[in-house]
């Protein structure tokens, strides 16, 4: 438990007491929004950027709202704890802001049926329980791009924290446009089996890096990999925030979650009673998923080629798994000019064809 928990519980109690002897004036109170971090606020990745969503909130609605946030907390019967914490403290908005919260969310969910529930990344949804996630294949796609044009040695590296469809589809996208402004590009895939764990994302870029690859995108939350790229020169980019603090390179651009306007949204919609159970997955044209800014190190024509693919796939003019596309085995998968459904991007369990590393199951 973190000391905004512990301050934010201790104030709780103090209403709860001095409520016994005052009218009860429920519009008054404010509405009291939850959230569980995977990672440390500080990680400079995907926690951070929730949490600056939370900030967001803060910010527009003042004291109408009071948040608190409960980090590090792991996948499993711990995150079923930290959630039940949180509601039995009054939160009647809770977002749990990783995959691996999915189950843990569900049960706590069925027990507080009064409580809105918000899950990240995930695909089962309540009568109180939404999911909402972001289309990080797009900004892989004009990642790709880039590394497939910046490589030197034609092998491009990939940090993967879990094999789920999440982390194969920007393995396939990644190595789909790199491909082709680059055909001979190699895709080497090492996983860390981690969200969060700086000496263990440092190892993998190691890896990679002694296999020869110069550029490496990373699908795991630290600027570890961003630093060892640093010490080899080779190049990289922002995971789910800019990690500014490497330009102008290694990193030469990246891909920024922006979650503050959904959270803005939800937050509204139970402040004024239209809050649904409902999923969305938003991307590029959205404005949930952002192009960092594309540095200097990365010659003009590069970065004009990689932003006018973010414009196509922001206007809806292209989709980063549009056919002909074959999966690793060598079977027929998206025929010319067809688009993967959402459906089929959501189960994703296979690389595409050229990509020869194994995907565990």
């Amino acid at each position: 438990m973190n000391r905004r928990t512990l301050i934010t519980t201790a104030a709780a109690i103090a209403v709860a007491s001095l409520s016994a002897t005052l009218p009860a004036r429920a519009q008054d109170e404010p509405l009291k929004v939850g959230f569980i971090y995977v990672g440390p606020v500080g990680d400079g990745g995907w926690t951070y950027q929730h949490d600056l969503g939370r900030q967001a909130v803060e910010e527009e609605y003042g004291d109408r709202v009071e948040t608190t946030y409960i980090e590090n907390v792991p996948e499993g019967a711990d995150a079923e704890r930290a959630i039940t914490q949180l509601a039995l403290a009054g939160n009647k908005l809770i977002f749990t802001t990783s995959f691996g919260f999915m189950d843990p969310t569900i049960n706590v969910a069925q027990k507080f049926p009064d409580v809105k529930f918000e899950h990240a990344t995930g695909y089962k949804r309540a009568d109180n329980v939404a999911t909402y996630d972001a289309r990080f294949y797009e900004g892989r796609a004009v990642m790709g791009t880039i590394a497939g044009h910046m490589t030197k040695s034609n092998k491009i590296g990939y940090i993967g924290s879990f094999p789920i469809p999440e982390v194969v589809q920007g393995i396939n996208s990644s190595f789909i446009h790199a491909r082709k402004v680059n055909p001979d590009v190699e895709m080497r895939v090492v996983w860390a089996y981690t969200w969060f764990d700086p000496a263990k994302e440092s190892d993998a870029a190691a890896a990679l890096l002694a296999e020869g690859v110069d550029v490496i995108l990373q699908h795991t939350d630290s600027t570890a990999p961003m630093a060892k790229m640093q010490e080899s020169g080779a190049i990289g980019f922002g995971q789910a925030s800019d990690m500014a603090a490497f330009k102008p390179t290694p990193r030469v651009s990246s891909i920024i979650d922006n979650w503050a306007p959904y959270y803005i949204e939800r937050v509204g919609q139970v402040l004024d009673g239209t809050w649904t159970a409902e999923g969305v997955w938003l991307g590029i044209g959205d404005g949930e998923v952002e192009i960092g800014e594309i540095t200097e190190a990365v010659p003009a024509e590069v970065k004009a080629e990689a932003e006018a693919l973010a414009d196509s796939i922001a206007k809806g003019e292209y989709h980063p798994f549009t056919g002909p596309l074959n999966k690793a085995d060598g079977s027929a998968w998206l025929a010319e000019g067809e688009a993967a459904s959402d459906e089929d991007l959501s189960a994703m369990n296979f690389f595409v064809e050229g990509i020869t590393a194994e995907l565990p199951q």
